[in-house]
């Protein structure tokens, strides 16, 4: 990235490394923001790509020029004059930004082979560069620690809802003792060797779950253990500290409920984390992480507000806290949940008042919450997916011939070979018309998918189009070739997979197919129909 303040131009070059492992330029996509002076107050702001012609687009590292021009070059206009205070730390606040970034570099360099042999289907570049910066902050912060508090041990911790374990396996790489726990396997695990602990285990918040000997919790996206990790850290002993990195927006009980139309959700919800956080005696500091992800919030405990000898009250507090947040639900069944948790924290800390009647005592003893959910050990498809093929091909057809039989119907003209060819469309219809006219075990059924009706309709992207809530029959002929040129991959992927289904029009509908044989990409008959071949992923960078 080239800038240049005097002519008020900054030129992007994007660098691509060869198989001999050095660096070009690529030309084609070399782009330039303008900021021109007209006069007086005004100004503007402007994008210039040299060779538009052939600019290269993949969607991950190369946008589309039409996004710089239409979506950026306007945001760049409205940050530029807008003076909205952020809600948000500034980024990296808390550590030093020269140490971080040397650290990022060297550890994005060490684990950049991560990316190459990842097995999961979640973007390995997202994945793996996230957990190395998250890995590169907490190193900072905890070397920061060390010279605060005059530690010569490197702090242990431990990774509630670790997921892939790459944020354990690095920070145990690094030095620093500590295991990571997740109620489900992942396959990445295999990978790490022994040196990496990692554990397979339903984390229930209670006293069976808490960690006297750790110095950190770390919630990394942990969904609905986030709100417990404050509380988990203060019963576990006087001076283990927290780190959350809250995403998905869970309460003690299950999903949060927003109570404050003034914020966003995102903002309402750290400030709900960071509640929890004070109420258990931290001092709640919230920074923001430099990573490729729009959920970069983080909240720390590392001090406390109390003495040790105010353990006790503190816990009280904290049970009470609990309490009030519960569902009307719970609270009629007058559990008063967690006042006869076993205290673990430091001696000094005295075992709280019993108020459950005795034979609630273990029950309430073990489990802070009874009714608190946790993340399923098998991991759910609920897209449609994996629905039966004939029970979606049952529903595929009664659409259809629910369109095609509405009235009144919409017949297009064609012309094939000089003769007119009338070919039916049907009407089209709203989602809620549509499940109208399906039995209820159908919709039971499909109310237990992500979507339901709407997803498995868009699965069937050869038979149906859903445009703004409404159902049509696709007409083929309608398709507009793309008038830009694909990249390489997608011109590929689409020659593979030509005639390889058949076509649902040419078995089903009344009129046919409304193209004939050679333009349609699926197989008109079983003998036009070409092996499946195995499409292999690359990754354009």
């Amino acid at each position: 990235i080239f800038s240049d303040v005097d002519t008020g131009t900054v030129t992007f070059l994007p660098l691509e490394e060869n198989s001999d492992g050095k660096y070009q330029i690529k030309k084609c996509n070399i782009y330039q923001i303008q900021l021109t002076h007209i006069k007086d107050e005004e100004w503007s702001v402007s994008i210039v790509a040299p060779f538009p012609e052939d600019w290269f687009s993949d969607g991950i590292a190369y946008p589309k020029l039409a996004w710089l021009g239409n979506e950026l070059l306007s945001r760049l206009a409205k940050w530029s004059v807008e003076q909205k205070p952020s809600e948000f730390k500034s980024t990296l606040s808390l550590i030093s930004v020269a140490k971080y970034s040397k650290v990022y570099q060297d550890l994005k360099e060490k684990y950049r082979e991560m990316v190459k042999v990842w097995p999961e289907v979640t973007d390995p570049e997202k994945f793996v560069y996230e957990d190395v910066a998250i890995a590169a902050y907490l190193l900072i912060l905890w070397e920061e620690e060390r010279k605060e508090k005059a530690l010569t041990k490197k702090q242990s911790f431990v990774d509630l809802g670790c997921g892939n374990g790459l944020l354990v396996h690095i920070l145990n790489n690094e030095g620093h003792s500590g295991r990571g726990i997740d109620v489900r396997r992942r396959k990445i695990w295999d990978m790490y060797g022994q040196e990496t602990h990692l554990e397979e285990s339903t984390i229930m918040p209670g006293d069976s779950h808490l960690f006297p000997d750790t110095d950190w919790l770390i919630g990394n996206h942990s969904d609905e253990l986030t709100p417990w990790i404050p509380v988990i850290a203060a019963r576990s002993s006087y001076s283990c500290c927290y780190f959350v990195l809250p995403c998905c927006f869970f309460d003690f009980h299950g999903k949060y409920s927003r109570r404050q139309s003034k914020k966003t959700q995102y903002r309402e919800y750290l400030d709900f984390v960071a509640q929890v956080g004070f109420v258990c005696g931290f001092h709640v500091e919230e920074d923001c992480l430099r990573i490729p992800s729009t959920k970069r919030v983080c909240l720390i405990g590392k001090n406390r507000t109390y003495p040790p000898t105010e353990c006790a009250l503190i816990d009280k507090q904290i049970t009470q806290y609990i309490n009030n947040r519960q569902t009307c639900a719970v609270v009629t069944c007058d559990r008063r949940v967690g006042f006869n948790h076993k205290d673990h924290s430091d001696s000094v800390c005295k075992e709280a008042d019993s108020e459950l009647p005795e034979n609630e005592t273990d029950t309430a003893g073990t489990i802070w919450m009874p009714g608190f959910q946790p993340r399923e050990k098998v991991e759910q498809i609920r897209n449609c997916a994996s629905l039966p093929q004939d029970f979606v091909d049952d529903v595929v057809l009664n659409v259809a011939n629910l369109l095609l039989n509405a009235t009144p119907q919409k017949s297009c003209s064609n012309i094939h070979g000089g003769t007119t060819n009338t070919w039916n469309q049907g009407e089209s219809l709203s989602l809620k018309e549509v499940a109208e006219h399906l039995n209820k075990e159908t919709l039971k059924r499909l109310k237990s998918e992500y979507g339901g009706l709407q997803t498995l309709l868009k699965n069937n992207h050869q038979v149906f189009e859903v445009l703004n809530g409404r159902v049509h029959i696709r007409d083929w002929r309608k398709e507009k070739p793309s008038t830009k040129t694909k990249p390489e991959v997608k011109r590929r992927l689409s020659a593979e997979a030509f005639k390889t289904r058949l076509c649902w029009f040419f078995i089903h509908h009344p009129d046919g197919c409304s193209l004939p044989s050679e333009s349609c990409p699926y197989a008109h008959g079983t003998e036009e129909l070409r092996q499946s071949q195995i499409i292999k992923k690359k990754k354009y960078i």
